[in-house]
């Protein structure tokens, strides 16, 4: 079995964004050489998410609304742990939207559903964070 380890860097201007990563993602794929085998793509930093959805813009801005509304950024003085970070909203929006997703791979190519593709979910944005792309397989 091979195994295939690379970690995606992102920096958005914005303090939330959803960025389209599956291209990336492919890339990977294609430099790991499996074809048959498991792909595991996971945020590595609490305030942000990875998570697998249509590419489509009033989905996305139906996302922000949804989160605002659940756990809203402002005002900072109604969590707790805010203090010297004032980011707990972003920590409760990843935790709804999810650390990571695994795809399986058939025939070199994600085996994904018609309109599946993953995303990176940035939720307290402005600095540099980090994907991990794990792949596994023959």
């Amino acid at each position: 079995m091979k195994s295939y380890r690379k970690e995606l860097t992102f920096k958005t201007p914005h303090r939330r964004e959803f960025i389209n990563i599956t291209p990336d993602v492919e890339e990977c794929l294609r430099e790991s050489g499996i074809k048959e085998g498991l792909l595991l793509c996971n945020a590595m930093h609490i305030t942000a998410s990875v998570f697998i959805n249509d590419d489509e813009s009033g989905l996305h801005q139906d996302y922000e609304v949804w989160l605002e509304k659940l756990a809203p950024e402002k005002p900072h003085s109604q969590y707790h742990h805010n203090g010297y970070e004032d980011n707990a909203d972003a920590h409760m929006k990843r935790q709804i939207m999810g650390r990571e997703v695994v795809v399986a791979i058939t025939n070199g190519k994600l085996d994904f559903g018609t309109w599946e593709r993953i995303f990176y979910g940035e939720f307290d944005g402005k600095r540099s964070k980090r994907v991990l792309v794990k792949i596994i397989g023959e």
